[in-house]
Formats: C-alpha cells, sequence, structure tokens
C-alpha cells in the first residue's frame, strides 16, 4: 500500500498522526530531541535502541517502520491507515 519512505519521513508521519511536536515525541519515547532533530532534518539513520523505542511506544507501525509493509489482520499498520480510518469515522462512512 505504501511507496517506500525514509526512516525520517516515517518519524514525521508518525508524530504527525498523534498530533505530536518534536518535544512532545521524545517526551512520549525518551529519545533525546537533538536525535530526533538529527533523524528528522539531516536524515540521520538511528540506532538500533531508538527504532525500538519508537515501536515500542506504537507497536502497531513497528513492522511499517521497519519493513515498509503493514498487514492489518494482524494489526500492522500505517499512519496512512489510520489517517483513513480517522476520516472515515469522521464521516460516517464507516462500515464496521
Amino acid at each position: 500500500m505504501s511507496s517506500e519512505k525514509s526512516f525520517s519521513e516515517k518519524l514525521k508521519e508518525i508524530r504527525d498522526i498523534n498530533g505530536l511536536g518534536r518535544k512532545a515525541f521524545s517526551d512520549e519515547t525518551g529519545i533525546p530531541i537533538r536525535t530526533i532533530e538529527g533523524i528528522e532534518q539531516r536524515g540521520t539513520i538511528p540506532r538500533t535502541d531508538i527504532a525500538q523505542k519508537i515501536c515500542k511506544r506504537w507497536p502497531e507501525y513497528s513492522l511499517w517502520l521497519m519493513t515498509d509493509q503493514v498487514n492489518e489482520e494482524a494489526g500492522q499498520i500505517s499512519p496512512e491507515i489510520e489517517k483513513a480510518r480517522k476520516t472515515l469515522k469522521q464521516t460516517g462512512t464507516d462500515t464496521d
């Protein structure tokens, strides 16, 4: 469903769908704000522990974050899917 994105793009999408600025994201994950800035602004590749912190906080995005794949049946989604779900609920066109 999704095209391959950089880790920095994915991090921004997770922040955006959750309505978090860098400071709030840092508070939620324990990732230093300078690390978040480095990933987003300079495309720094994060250490494994950084990715793990994000996956622990938002496990529903872990497959997408690490492999660019989703498996909705297993609860593994992307922010794009979450955004679509929220839009459907707001418009009353959700079939669940």
